[in-house]
C-alpha cells in the first residue's frame, strides 16, 4: 500500500505540463533513434548528457527514460521493414517480422510489436514499482564487504560473460578502472595518473567518456564501415490486428514479459537472451496449423513474444540501477553517470533521500508507455521517412552535437582533445570487437568499489579474509568465480566429449 501511495504522489508530479513535455520529447526522440539502424539509446543519451548542467534532475531523467523506452519500441520498425535491427534486442524480431512484411503483413507485424511493447513495458514498470522497495530493504542489510563483492560480480558478468571474449571484456573493464583512478585520491590527497596535466587533477569527466565512446567512437566506426546504397523500405499497409491476430498474440505478449523482466533485473541480464528464449518458446508452443509459418511466411507469435521480452527486459534493467546503483547495460551505465552529474548516488538510500525523484520517474514510465503507443502507430509513415535521411549528414550532425555539448561543459580545449582521443580508441575497439560498455561501468563503479574495499578492510582491521568469512560476500565471490571460469570449463568438457576417439591400432 505504501508503494501505491508513493506512486500516486509520483503521478501528481509527472502529470505537470513541464514533465509531460519532457516525456513526450524523450519518447519522440527515442522512437526516431530506435528506427535508425546502428543508432541506439546509449548513443542518444550520451549526446544528451550535457543538458544535465542546465535542466532539473527530474526533467532530465524523464527525458532519458523516454528515450530508453522509445528506442526499444522503434527498433522493431527497422527490423520489420528493412530486416535491419536497430538494436540488439530487435534481432530476433526481424526473423519473423521481415518475412511477414515481405508477404504483405507489415501492418499486423508493426501493430503486434507496438501493442506487445506497451503490455510488456507496463508489466515491467509494475515490477519496478513493487519489486524496487523490496530490493531496497534487503540492500540495506549489506555492508562494505558485500557491496564490494557485489560490484566484483557485476564486473565479471558485464565484462566477461556477456561479451564474445572474456579477455576483451576484461581488457575494456581494466581501461575503465584506470580512467576512474585519474585525479586526486580523496583519502590520501595524492594525484594519480595525471601525468602533470592540471586539467586531470579533478579526474576525467564521465559524461565526456560516455559521449566519446558511444557517440564519437560509434559514429566514426559507422562512417568507416558505411557502404553507400539506397534503402529498400517495404510497404506498411493497414496497421490493424484481426481477431485471429489478437488471439495469437495475447499469450506471447504475457509469456514474453514474464521471461524478459527477470533477465533485465539480473546482473548478467540484457535483452538478447530473453528475446531468443521467447522466440524458441513460441516456436514450440504454436498450434500445429500455424507452425509452418515460422521461417516461411512469418508467424506473428515470433514477433509478439520477442518484442514483449525485449521491452520487459529493458524495464528490468532499471531495478538494479535504481536500487543498488549497479548498471547492467551500456544505457544504464550512462544514466548512472547522469545521476552522478547531479551529485545523486543511486542505491538503497535513493528511495528515501530522493523519493520524489524516484516515484515521479516511475510514474512517468507508465505515461511514456501510453505516449509510445500513440506515437508508434499513427506516425509510422514519419518513421519510414526518417529511414531515408542520408547517413553522411546524420553522422556529421552527431559529431557536431557531441563536440558542442562537450565543450559547453567546461569550455576546455583539453576536454575536446580527450573526446576525440578516446573516440578514436573507441572506434578501433568497435572494429576489433572490444565491448565499450565495460569501460563506462568500470569508470563509474571502480571508485565506488575501491571505497567499499577500503571501508571493509578498515572495519576488519586489515583482515582480507573478511570477504570469505561473511556469508553473503563469500557467496557473491563464489558466483563471480563460477561465472568467470564455469563457461570455459563447460566448453572444454563439451569439446572433449565430441572429439573422435583415436583409431584402434
Amino acid at each position: 500500500m505504501e508503494s501505491l501511495g508513493n506512486l500516486m504522489g509520483g503521478f501528481a508530479n509527472a502529470l505537470t505540463l513541464a514533465n509531460l513535455g519532457w516525456a513526450m520529447l524523450g519518447c519522440f526522440l527515442g522512437t526516431a533513434i530506435g528506427v535508425l539502424p546502428g543508432i541506439g539509446p546509449a548513443l542518444t543519451i550520451a549526446l544528451l548528457l550535457p543538458i544535465t548542467y542546465q535542466v532539473s534532475a527530474t526533467g532530465a531523467f524523464i527525458l532519458f527514460c523516454g528515450v530508453f523506452y522509445g528506442a526499444m519500441y522503434g527498433g522493431s520498425t527497422t527490423s520489420i521493414l528493412l530486416n535491419t535491427p536497430g538494436e540488439s534486442g530487435s534481432i530476433i524480431t526481424s526473423l519473423e517480422g521481415a518475412k511477414m512484411a515481405k508477404n504483405g503483413r507489415a501492418g499486423p507485424a508493426l501493430a503486434t510489436a507496438a501493442v506487445g511493447s506497451f503490455v510488456a513495458g507496463t508489466i515491467g514498470t509494475l515490477g519496478i514499482t513493487f519489486l524496487g522497495p523490496v530490493v531496497v530493504e534487503y540492500a540495506l542489510l549489506l555492508g562494505p564487504a558485500e557491496y564490494f563483492c557485489l560490484m566484483v560480480l557485476c564486473f565479471v558478468t558485464v565484462s566477461a560473460v556477456l561479451g564474445g571474449s572474456a579477455l576483451r571484456g576484461l581488457t575494456s573493464l581494466a581501461a575503465g578502472l584506470m580512467l576512474g583512478l585519474v585525479g586526486i585520491d580523496l583519502q590520501t590527497g595524492q594525484p594519480r595518473l595525471t601525468f602533470g596535466i592540471p586539467e586531470l587533477l579533478d579526474g576525467v569527466n564521465v559524461v565526456l567518456v560516455a559521449v566519446a565512446l558511444f557517440a564519437v567512437g560509434e559514429t566514426l566506426y559507422l562512417a568507416w564501415r558505411h557502404v553507400e546504397g539506397k534503402q529498400v523500405v517495404l510497404p506498411v499497409g493497414k496497421l490493424m490486428l484481426s481477431k485471429e491476430d489478437w488471439k495469437r498474440s495475447i499469450g506471447p505478449w504475457l509469456r514474453g514479459a514474464g521471461i524478459g523482466f527477470p533477465f533485465g533485473v539480473m546482473p548478467a541480464g540484457g535483452t538478447e537472451m530473453p528475446t531468443m528464449l521467447s522466440y524458441y518458446m513460441e516456436r514450440n508452443l504454436v498450434s500445429p496449423e500455424h507452425r509452418a509459418e515460422f521461417g516461411t511466411t512469418g508467424a506473428i507469435e515470433g514477433v509478439a513474444g520477442p518484442e514483449a521480452a525485449n521491452n520487459a527486459a529493458a524495464a528490468g534493467i532499471l531495478v538494479p540501477m535504481l536500487t543498488l546503483g549497479l548498471p547492467t547495460s551500456a544505457t544504464a551505465a550512462i544514466m548512472l553517470s547522469a545521476f552522478q552529474s547531479y551529485g545523486i548516488q543511486p542505491g538503497p538510500m535513493l528511495f528515501t533521500q530522493q523519493a520524489d525523484l524516484v516515484w515521479t520517474l516511475i510514474a512517468s514510465l507508465f505515461i511514456a508507455n501510453v505516449m509510445l503507443v500513440v506515437l508508434n502507430l499513427p506516425l509510422v509513415g514519419l518513421w519510414v521517412r526518417i529511414l531515408k535521411v542520408p547517413t553522411p549528414q546524420l553522422y556529421a550532425g552527431i559529431l557536431v552535437f557531441a563536440t558542442i555539448g562537450t565543450y559547453g561543459i567546461s569550455n576546455s580545449v583539453m576536454d575536446l582533445i580527450l573526446l576525440y582521443g578516446i573516440g578514436i580508441v573507441a572506434m578501433f575497439m568497435r572494429r576489433f570487437d572490444f565491448p565499450t560498455a565495460p569501460v563506462v561501468i568500470g569508470m563509474i563503479l571502480g571508485p565506488m568499489a575501491e571505497q567499499a574495499l577500503r571501508q571493509a578492510l578498515v572495519i576488519s582491521q586489515g583482515d582480507w579474509t573478511t570477504f570469505l568469512t561473511r556469508p553473503i560476500s563469500a557467496v557473491l565471490l563464489a558466483v563471480a568465480v563460477i561465472a568467470l571460469v564455469g563457461p570455459r570449463i563447460w566448453s572444454l568438457a563439451a569439446r572433449r566429449r565430441v572429439s573422435p576417439a583415436p583409431p584402434a591400432p
